[in-house]
């Protein structure tokens, strides 16, 4: 099944990174200007490891952003209607001497948000502003509901990517069968439901809308094997991930257990920042803490070190993010080197 173009795994090395100044107003409320300070800092962040390009939705965003990025942050004006481009940006895919993007098709997280024309283009722009091919593919598919290894495995949430207000035209196995092509896979691992925070609707805690994205819980660290969050005991989250993980060492991945979660209370609700939600760059991991529990975060922060031995482990602060059901990964896409 696997051609010779395949998607490289995160920690492999980057020309840069591409990420979207918060723009969709209607979202983000009286947190914008918050949002847009936390963005900033994961970008002056990354900018440290490797270069990185921000997209505004207009030349105002544009001056005002150039006024609190780093000098390695390259702003451009593209039109847009939200900024997580982890799940419309572009995917790229390699064969060791050239690079092709994959398009896939872009709905808002199943019709979440009625304007979003311009993201459904964006992936493509960004793709041929870099001088790379780009190739449609007519699956509904966030980057970040989905981690790759590297080597020809990807973990897939079924109850996301095969969700109803997706891809309700396809079947699972034209999905399966379009992906693999895709990004040149050798095997797709369906699990079941994501974070009960990103999947149920609960009126005590917050629903993000993405119906389970896979990158709250999970990401490959190395070829077949993945650090993989294990909630505690009573943790709404704790079955269906326990039978994620069995399901996952069954398939012969060595999953390696991540003790682990941060939140706080906004208006008498709870709201999980996950601190799995990290980006991988260039010599470094760029990892969300909430700071409501400072005991805990430098405990995940150290633990991380251990995992992801010889990357610097940078901890940025963030509140209005989560409080939009994102964190640092969800703003990042990798433009992979050659």
């Amino acid at each position: 099944m696997r051609n010779s173009f395949h998607m490289p795994a995160e920690w492999e090395r980057h020309d840069r990174t591409l990420m979207g100044w918060p723009c969709r107003q209607s979202s983000w409320g009286h947190t914008l200007e918050q949002g847009r300070r936390e963005f900033a800092a994961v970008a002056n962040a990354i900018a440290q490891f490797e270069p990185v390009t921000m997209v505004c939705a207009d030349e105002v965003q544009a001056s005002a952003a150039r006024k609190v990025l780093a000098a390695n942050v390259t702003v451009v004006v593209r039109p847009m209607d939200g900024s997580w481009l982890r799940d419309n940006g572009p995917l790229f895919v390699t064969d060791g001497k050239t690079r092709r993007a994959r398009h896939f098709r872009f709905n808002a997280w199943g019709e979440r948000h009625a304007n979003r024309d311009r993201d459904a283009r964006l992936g493509r722009t960004l793709a041929e502003d870099l001088g790379i091919p780009v190739d449609d593919v007519d699956v509904v598919l966030e980057g970040g509901a989905v981690a790759v290894d590297g080597a020809g495995l990807m973990v897939a949430p079924e109850g996301c990517v095969m969700h109803p207000s997706r891809n309700w035209y396809l079947d699972k196995q034209t999905v399966e069968f379009r992906i693999k092509h895709a990004l040149g896979l050798e095997k797709i691992i369906w699990l079941g439901q994501g974070l009960a925070e990103d999947s149920v609707r609960d009126p005590d805690r917050i629903y993000y809308g993405t119906d389970g994205h896979a990158d709250m819980f999970l990401c490959f660290i190395a070829p077949r094997r993945a650090l993989m969050l294990r909630p505690a005991a009573g943790d709404p989250n704790e079955p269906h991930l326990s039978a994620s993980r069995a399901q996952l060492e069954r398939e012969g991945i060595e999953v390696v257990d991540f003790p682990y979660m941060s939140g706080f209370l906004d208006e008498n609700r709870w709201i999980i920042a996950p601190y799995m939600n990290f980006y991988l760059c260039n010599g470094a991991a760029i990892v969300p803490v909430a700071g409501a529990e400072p005991d805990k975060d430098r405990e995940a922060v150290a633990y991380l070190g251990t995992i992801l031995g010889g990357r610097e482990i940078v901890p940025v602060t963030m509140r209005a993010a989560p409080r939009q059901g994102g964190a640092i990964h969800c703003m990042t896409q990798q433009v992979p080197a050659l």
